[in-house]
């Protein structure tokens, strides 16, 4: 696996982050002439796909998961990969534009996402989906500068580093973990310290 493998569960239990973003995100909807656009972003084992699914069912709001736009990619291809040039490839944030802004219509959008089971790739079955008024778009780099423009809200959920690195082993083992953290730990830290800094975003969360 080349990429962080994507999860239903990266946290775990009710956390407050989850209603603080709520109240936010009700509190936007309710002066909102146009959907709510919300990038919940975060380094990998922040327990973003937990919040966003309790977030979207307290909300009622259209959660894309960012995995389903990773580009693919073999292990040499992305070992042989600098940081920025990996911030650039790893998610299609050109077609996650383009499905921003269908939904910032309020049209419909469609999207295919990448086949993690398959893994060598491949896109999996069309996705249809909107139009929504509230639109969260889960995933790290998804509050990137290309996209700030078609955002209302940029979230930022944090978690100490011990607490990523334990959610990351239990999830995937050490072995895996190591791999990670070699292959992509300098791409986060250069897109999160000097590309999308702490103070770029809207609101920042405690994910522990």
């Amino acid at each position: 696996m080349t990429a962080p493998r994507p999860t239903s569960d990266e946290g775990a239990g009710a956390l407050p982050a989850v209603g603080v973003l709520s109240d936010r995100i009700d509190a936007l909807r309710a002066g909102a002439t146009s959907p709510v656009r919300v990038a919940l972003d975060g380094r990998s084992g922040a327990g973003k796909s937990t919040v966003a699914r309790q977030v979207g069912v307290r909300t009622g709001a259209l959660v894309v998961d960012g995995d389903d736009f990773y580009r693919g990619g073999d292990d040499a291809f992305w070992d042989a990969a600098g940081p920025a040039k990996k911030v650039d490839l790893v998610i299609d944030w050109r077609r996650q534009r383009l499905l921003l802004t269908c939904l910032a219509r309020g049209e419909r959008a469609r999207w295919q996402p990448y086949d993690w089971e398959a893994d060598d790739g491949r896109l999996g079955a069309v996705v249809d989906a909107g139009p929504a008024a509230v639109v969260l778009l889960d995933g790290a780099y998804s509050a990137r500068p290309e996209l700030a423009d078609l955002l209302t809200l940029r979230v930022l959920l944090e978690v100490p580093r011990p607490t990523r690195r334990e959610r990351l082993l239990l999830r995937e083992g050490e072995r895996y973990r190591a791999e990670w953290e070699a292959r992509w730990s300098e791409a986060e830290d250069l897109y999160f310290e000097t590309l999308v800094p702490r103070e770029s975003f809207d609101l920042v969360l405690d994910g522990s």
